[in-house]
């Protein structure tokens, strides 16, 4: 009796070694990009919820929040959240307004202007979010002609 390998198993080999271009690289973002924002979104209902029976265990989430590590991941999450919109409206209108003009050149040039374009939205928000990390928590102000806060 031959053993199978778990479709999990499968399936995460299968996104390993196919060699898709950028259509496979999309898809991957494009996943991971959702798991990764339903993820918080999951962590913050349960945290913001500690408000109400447990306020101590809040004020140290929110404290664990602030620093570095969070923010990070905090500019990851902001990128996660405008790359899977933007890809999703572009699946949205090849699928819902032109299925019949669909061909391979025009899909890898959307899937490029798509990652430019979700670039360029983020970039403005991590750059002001990490210099508030860096003025915040480790005090360097990159714009002393501005003032302090």
């Amino acid at each position: 009796m031959a053993s199978s390998a778990s479709p999990l198993k499968t399936t995460a080999t299968g996104y390993a070694t196919y060699q898709g271009r950028e259509g496979h690289y999309a898809f991957l973002l494009h996943r991971l990009t959702g798991l990764g924002v339903l993820l918080f979104l999951i962590i913050h209902i349960l945290d913001t919820s500690t408000v109400y029976f447990y306020p101590e265990l809040y004020e140290h989430a929110i404290a664990l929040y602030r620093s570095t590590p969070f923010m990070l991941g905090e500019i990851g999450l902001v990128f996660a959240v405008i790359y899977h919109g933007v890809n999703g409206l572009r699946i949205a209108v090849t699928d819902l307004w032109m299925p019949k003009r669909w061909a391979i050149q025009t899909q890898r040039n959307a899937v490029r202007i798509t990652l430019a374009i979700s670039v360029l939205l983020w970039a403005p928000a991590a750059l002001w979010m990490t210099y508030n990390m860096l003025l915040h928590n480790h005090g360097i102000n990159l714009l002393p002609f501005i003032g302090t806060h």
